[in-house]
């Protein structure tokens, strides 16, 4: 992509009203667009990164025998009427009306609505287990939205719902959604800052999962031993707990941390009122088990900007960059600017995703806006580097500078990204 394509700008300052690190450096670089507290636009460049999140996220499940659907944003009342339709039980809701009165949810979650739908494929053992999910917007009614991607009140997440015959089942699947969790963390570059954790299972059990991801932006307390990579979360911080999981507190640190996905056991919590059973090989019928598993796509994005950035800007990791390249050139030179079209035109043919910016603007500015954008690979072609032997190259999370010759840029890229 030409830069000068990019409709979106740069900025020096984030708006007054923005907190959060996150948003502001986002809002900066051109990513989002802050509507209101704690909804944004996804201008190109953001939704260029979500979408990579996303398709992380989709091979994952798909790896372990998730199948996508697409579930609805408007939810009929009655659906939720058996379980949890009450203002009293859910206070962060958005509700509304049809033109008729027709009283409305905004999906929040889909686990009574995705239960009801699966009453019409599932009858019998044999149809048993499955695993929908879906990627998409949700909403939520929040009181506080001063936290960026990571508290928003319209966001992006994935959701998967698995149905299974008893808890055995159920508990093998839990165990592959917790090793597929990992890895995705691993695969977008925070696997290292984020720990499987110990949290509160509610009503559902006696322990969820979470996976909290260490920042100072974060609202929740862990507490983390190191050495057998867990954590546990503050509020079910104790003697008895750490007995249960055998962890002795002076291995523990304490950190702050972002939730960033989290797992439960439902059993038959919805099951049962809702009414969805099959029946198992002797004909007897029984109760679907069931288990919740989400996790926040624009909240990772938050997330990765708020842990992985520096006084300049943003630094994203390879695998969800915007684009892999930025390439840039200086000056009114024609035969350099002729030499970057080329080399712009090479990467692309060679799959290598490349922002050019051909902007008539100084050298300092586009150095600036390129590290404030914060792209894997900075490339300039000018003068200067071709006194050095070839073009600039540079990782945004380097200081070393290197001159190549610029037919050895494609193969430059690719040992690098083979050696990550």
């Amino acid at each position: 992509m030409r830069q000068s394509k990019l409709f979106t700008k740069t900025r020096k300052n984030a708006p007054r009203d923005e907190e959060s690190k996150n948003a502001q450096l986002l809002i900066r670089a051109g990513f989002v667009h802050k509507e209101m507290a704690g909804v944004y636009d996804l201008l190109p460049l953001g939704l260029r990164v979500v979408n990579k999140i996303s398709n992380i996220v989709r091979e994952e499940m798909n790896n372990i025998g998730g199948i996508e659907v697409q579930s609805t944003a408007l939810q009929k009342k009655e659906v939720w009427e058996k379980t949890r339709w009450s203002s009293d039980i859910i206070d962060n809701w958005f509700k509304t009306n049809l033109i008729n009165g027709t009283e409305l949810g905004l999906a929040f979650t889909h686990e009574e609505p995705m239960t009801v739908m699966m009453k019409n494929y599932i009858s019998s053992y044999k149809d048993l287990p499955v695993y929908p999910y879906d990627i998409r917007t949700v909403f939520r009614n929040e009181s506080r939205a001063k936290s960026g991607l990571m508290r928003g009140r319209e966001f992006y997440w994935k959701a998967l719902y698995s149905f299974s015959k008893d808890l055995e089942e159920h508990n093998e699947f839990y165990e592959k959604i917790k090793d597929s969790y990992k890895s995705i963390f691993n695969r977008i570059g925070i696997g290292n800052m984020t720990y499987l954790t110990f949290a509160s299972g509610g009503s559902f059990s006696k322990y969820s999962h979470e996976f909290q991801t260490i920042s100072d932006a974060g609202e929740d307390i862990i507490y983390i031993d190191k050495n057998k990579n867990i954590a546990v979360n503050k509020e079910v911080y104790s003697d008895e707990v750490l007995d249960n999981l055998g962890l002795e507190k002076k291995n523990l640190i304490e950190k702050k941390a972002i939730e960033t996905a989290n797992i439960f056991s439902i059993g038959d919590k919805y099951s049962k009122p809702i009414d969805l059973k099959y029946k198992d090989e002797e004909g007897n019928e029984k109760f679907v088990y069931m288990g919740s598993y989400g996790i926040g796509i624009t909240r990772l994005v938050g997330t990765v900007a708020e842990i992985l950035s520096d006084e300049k800007g943003l630094i994203w990791p390879e695998s969800i960059a915007p684009f892999q390249v930025h390439l840039l050139t200086f000056g009114k030179n024609e035969n350099l600017f002729r030499e970057t079209e080329n080399l712009y035109h090479d990467l692309k043919n060679a799959g290598i995703e490349v922002l050019f910016d051909d902007r008539d603007l100084g050298p300092g500015q586009k150095l600036n806006d390129a590290d404030l954008i914060g792209i894997p690979y900075r490339i300039v072609v000018s003068e200067k580097a071709a006194e050095n032997g070839g073009v600039e190259i540079k990782m945004r999370d380097s200081e070393n500078v290197e001159f190549i010759s610029a037919d050895r840029v494609i193969s430059y890229i690719e040992n690098q990204g083979n050696n990550e």
